[in-house]
C-alpha cells in the first residue's frame, strides 16, 4: 500500500475504539490515512487519538470555512486512493444507499471516484433487519465492498453476525486484489471450483471444543486466485472472521461432519476439489448437554474419527481433479508422498507448521507433489502464492482432461 491515499470515515458505533490501531496497521503498510469523523463518532474516539496516529489533522466538518473556501471537500475527494468506513453503522449505510450527503463523510462518498469499500458494525439484530439487508444489497450492487461483518460476541452482551472485522482483517481485505480481471486467458473459465478452508469446531460441551490453529488465510487467499482465474467458486469454510473474497460463494459450517455433509451436497457441480481446511481428525464420542464441571483431577475423553472428506472426495467415481494439502511438522516429504498415493489424490500442497510457522501468518512455503513431479514455492505472502498454485493446478487439470492436445502450463513465477 506503499503511497496509497486512504480516507477513512469513523462513524459512530462502539467498535471506534479500534480505528486507532487500524490506522496503525495501514500506514504500517505504506498508506497516507486521513480521518474524517461524523459527530457521533466523536463519542467513542478522540480527534486528539487519530490526528496523533495518522500524522494528519482529522475532519470533521463540511462547513468548515477553512478548509472549504478552496471547495476542500471536492480536493479531498479527488485525493483519495479509496474511500474506507470502518465502522459502518446501519445509519450511514442507510444514507450511502439513498444517496444522502448532510456530512463531509457521506460527501465525500458521493463526490470520490475512488472505490468505497465498508465494515458493517451493529447489534446482530440490526444487522438481519430487512432494511439494512436492503441497503446492503444496494450498496454491494453499486460496487461497494462490503467488509464483514463477523459473527462473534458484541458489546451489548449478545452474540451474532454483526462485529466488525479486526484491524488485521481489514488491511488484509482491502489490500486484496479488487475485482481484479480475470486471467487473460482465464485458464478456468466455465469451470467450478470447491475449496475447503479454515478450521472445524468440534464440541465437548456448551462452552468447550476440540479446534486447531487454521486461520483460513491460505483458503481464502486460493479462492480469490481461482475467481481470477475466471472459476466460479464456492468455498466451504470453518469458523472464522475474513471477508469474503469477491464474487465467491460462501458456505459457513462449523464441525467436521458439516464440512463433509456441505462438501457433497455440492460435489457434483465441482471441477476442481482443493481441501484447503484444517479438518479435526477426532471428535469426541459423547457431546455433554452441560458443561463438565471441574471436579475431578483428571479427565478422559472418548474420540471418534471423523469423515475423511479428502479421501471420500478423491475415490468419487469420475470426481474432480482433487488436491489435498498436508501440514507437517517433520518428516514433510515422506509425509505428503504418502498422503498423495493413499488418498488417491491428484496433487498435494505440503508445508511445515508450528511456532510462527504456517498457521496465523501471512506467508508461507510450500512443497507441491503430484504422481510423477514435484514442484517448490519459496516463502512467499499467501496471497501471491496462492496465484502461483492456482495456475499450477489449472495447468494440470487442464492437461489431464485433454491429454491429446499441447495445453501450455500458465506461467508461474517462483521468487528467489
Amino acid at each position: 500500500m506503499t503511497n496509497q491515499k486512504i480516507i477513512l470515515g469513523i462513524t459512530g458505533g462502539i467498535a471506534a475504539y479500534k480505528t486507532p490501531e487500524l490506522i496503525r496497521r495501514l500506514k504500517g503498510r505504506g498508506a497516507e490515512v486521513q480521518v474524517v469523523l461524523t459527530r457521533s463518532a466523536r463519542e467513542f474516539v478522540t480527534e486528539t487519538t487519530l490526528q496523533a496516529v495518522s500524522g494528519l489533522p482529522v475532519r470533521s466538518n463540511l462547513w468548515d470555512k477553512e478548509a472549504e473556501a478552496a471547495m476542500g471537500h471536492i480536493e479531498l475527494a479527488r485525493w483519495a486512493d479509496l474511500v474506507l468506513v470502518a465502522p459502518a453503522t446501519a445509519e450511514i449505510m442507510a444514507r450511502l444507499a439513498s444517496g444522502s450527503a448532510p456530512d463531509l463523510l457521506t460527501t465525500l462518498c458521493l463526490a470520490t471516484e475512488a472505490p468505497i469499500a465498508i465494515a458493517p458494525a451493529m447489534n446482530h439484530v440490526m444487522w438481519s433487519n430487512p432494511a439494512v439487508q436492503e441497503n446492503r444489497q444496494k450498496l454491494a450492487d453499486r460496487d461497494v465492498r462490503i467488509l464483514g461483518p463477523a459473527t462473534g460476541d458484541q458489546a451489548c452482551g449478545e452474540t451474532g453476525p454483526g462485529r466488525m472485522l479486526e484491524p488485521d482483517e481489514i488491511v488484509a481485505a482491502v489490500t486484496a486484489p479488487v475485482a481484479a480481471p480475470a486471467v487473460d486467458p482465464a485458464p478456468l473459465a466455465g469451470k467450478t471450483v470447491m475449496i475447503t478452508a479454515g478450521p472445524t469446531r468440534e464440541a465437548i460441551d456448551p462452552v468447550r471444543y476440540i479446534s486447531n490453529r487454521s486461520s483460513g488465510k491460505m483458503g481464502f487467499a486460493l479462492a480469490t486466485a481461482a475467481r481470477q482465474s475466471g472459476a466460479s467458486v464456492i468455498l466451504v469454510c470453518g469458523p472464522v472472521s475474513i471477508a469474503t473474497p469477491e464474487g465467491v460463494e460462501r458456505i459457513d459450517v462449523e464441525t467436521a461432519k458439516e464440512m463433509f455433509a456441505a462438501t457433497h451436497k455440492r460435489i457434483d457441480e465441482v471441477d476442481i476439489f482443493i481441501a484447503a481446511a484444517a479438518v479435526a481428525d477426532y471428535y469426541p464420542a459423547d457431546e455433554k448437554a452441560d458443561k463438565i464441571k471441574k471436579s475431578a483431577v483428571e479427565l478422559s475423553l472418548k474420540l471418534v474419527r471423523s469423515p475423511d472428506i479428502l479421501a471420500s472426495v478423491a475415490g468419487l467415481q469420475n470426481g474432480p481433479f482433487t488436491v489435498g494439502f498436508a501440514a507437517e511438522t517433520d518428516n514433510l516429504t515422506d509425509y505428503a508422498r504418502s498422503k498423495l498415493e493413499k488418498k488417491n489424490l491428484n496433487m498435494i500442497v505440503a508445508n511445515f507448521v508450528g511456532k510462527n510457522c504456517g498457521f496465523d501468518v501471512d506467508e508461507n512455503a510450500v512443497e507441491v507433489f503430484w504422481p510423477d513431479g514435484q514442484m517448490s514455492f519459496p516463502l512467499a505472502e499467501k496471497r501471491q502464492l496462492a496465484q502461483d498454485l492456482v495456475a499450477l493446478i489449472a495447468g494440470h487439470y487442464l492437461q489431464g482432461i485433454d491429454a491429446n492436445t499441447q495445453t501450455e502450463l500458465p506461467a508461474i513465477m517462483v521468487r528467489d
